[in-house]
């Protein structure tokens, strides 16, 4: 009796494992399974979001802030590629970026491109404009 079962575990065992070579594996539809290939529109609404608020900035801190951040060059680079001191970077930067968060915060974000109804340019909060000597 003993011989019989473990005969007839062996061959379940074999059929279970042959079943599986020769099926391909079967995907699960479950929500907590991330899809195969990532939806990139979220970063779409972002790169649109950040775009509409950099618009909004003075020139000079825009130009800061793009060979800061998006073009990762060092403090040291940026001012450089700019023609102004180092000093002048780090200052415009945390302007830049100060402005940026008034933005973010005030929801002026979802207009993208500021106020271009009236045909001027977005005004800057109070006291981020820098003057430029």
């Amino acid at each position: 009796m003993r011989g019989w079962l473990l005969t007839v575990a062996r061959n379940i065992i074999t059929d279970r494992y042959r079943a599986r070579a020769a099926r391909p594996p079967e995907v699960s539809g479950s929500e907590a399974a991330p899809p195969v290939e990532g939806d990139h529109a979220d970063s779409v609404v972002d790169t649109m979001t950040v775009l509409g608020a950099l618009d909004r900035l003075s020139p000079e801190h825009r130009d800061v802030l793009t060979e800061l951040y998006y073009r990762q060059h060092s403090v040291a680079e940026a001012a450089d590629r700019l023609g102004i001191p180092a000093g002048t970077v780090k200052s415009r930067s945390h302007y830049a970026l100060k402005a940026l968060r008034a933005v973010f915060t005030d929801g002026g974000a979802e207009e993208f491109g500021g106020n271009r109804r009236s045909g001027r340019p977005p005004q800057q909060p109070g006291g981020l404009r820098e003057v430029v000597a």
